[in-house]
């Protein structure tokens, strides 16, 4: 099996190598990640300028390729330039803090799994709570026997899936839940500051959390300390409200 695996933390940090680790015991991993972090990029592409690429190494050892943008970019890039073959499987993480909630619209980390799935791969984004002290080995070892389970069972139709992590499920029993993506708004407030110079500068805070709805999503499982697996779609077509306006006969108006 041909992975590409990538990220949005950058190509050194820990997450994808021990990622690397455990997916090379399934299939031969291609690393394109970026030189360096891209947190919260979202989708972004680099179409203004050129995107610089760099072999890296550790010692003799050849760990991939370092690309001096987004994650998304990581992904065509290596699709078309890097990957000896094509990729049976897209993985980007594990990410250093969870994806979940509306994060996931946010995150360069779902991002480069989305333009995974755009070329018909079956794609996975991973995520860790972020901890100082974040266990990425047992997470990445926790994330390969899930992705293991979900092959064996999928169909030929390639998915995209979301994978959350909480810090909880590293130290003690935990469930895998399948859930949906939350999407209460949260994270509304700002703290205003000033600066030694009298300027007023603001803080996102991140609060408040989102309020526990009545079906379960992955913020509340998460909350509850299970790991979460959520299937998402990059069509964000709303087909109900598109057929229905197909019948308000609506039409340009005539110009003067």
């Amino acid at each position: 099996m041909q992975i590409l695996l990538t990220n949005d933390d950058g190509i050194y940090a820990p997450g994808i190598a021990a990622l690397a680790r455990e997916l090379s015991l399934i299939g031969e991993v291609c690393m394109v990640a970026p030189a360096t972090e891209q947190s919260g990029v979202g989708h972004s592409i680099t179409f203004l300028s050129p995107l610089v690429c760099k072999e890296v190494f550790e010692g003799r050892q050849r760990r991939g390729w370092a690309v001096e943008g987004s994650p998304a970019d990581c992904v065509k890039i290596a699709l078309f330039e890097f990957c000896p073959k094509r990729p049976d499987l897209v993985v980007s993480g594990i990410n250093g803090g969870l994806n979940a909630g509306i994060n996931v619209l946010y995150s360069g980390t779902v991002a480069a799994a989305i333009e995974g799935a755009f070329f018909g791969i079956d794609s996975f984004a991973v995520s860790l709570e972020y901890d100082e002290h974040a266990e990425f080995d047992k997470a990445a070892r926790m994330a390969r026997g899930v992705i293991e389970q979900i092959l064996r069972h999928k169909g030929p139709e390639p998915h995209l899936y979301n994978l959350n992590m909480p810090t909880a499920a590293m130290r003690g029993p935990s469930q895998l839940r399948i859930v949906p993506m939350g999407v209460a708004r949260y994270g509304e407030v700002y703290e205003r500051r000033v600066d030694p110079r009298g300027r007023r500068y603001y803080w996102a805070t991140n609060e408040p959390p989102p309020p526990p709805g009545d079906e379960e999503t992955d913020l509340t499982a998460l909350r509850k300390g299970h790991v979460t697996l959520t299937a998402l779609s990059f069509d964000m077509t709303h087909r109900p409200v598109l057929n229905e306006m197909r019948g308000w006969n609506l039409s340009l108006p005539e110009s003067e």
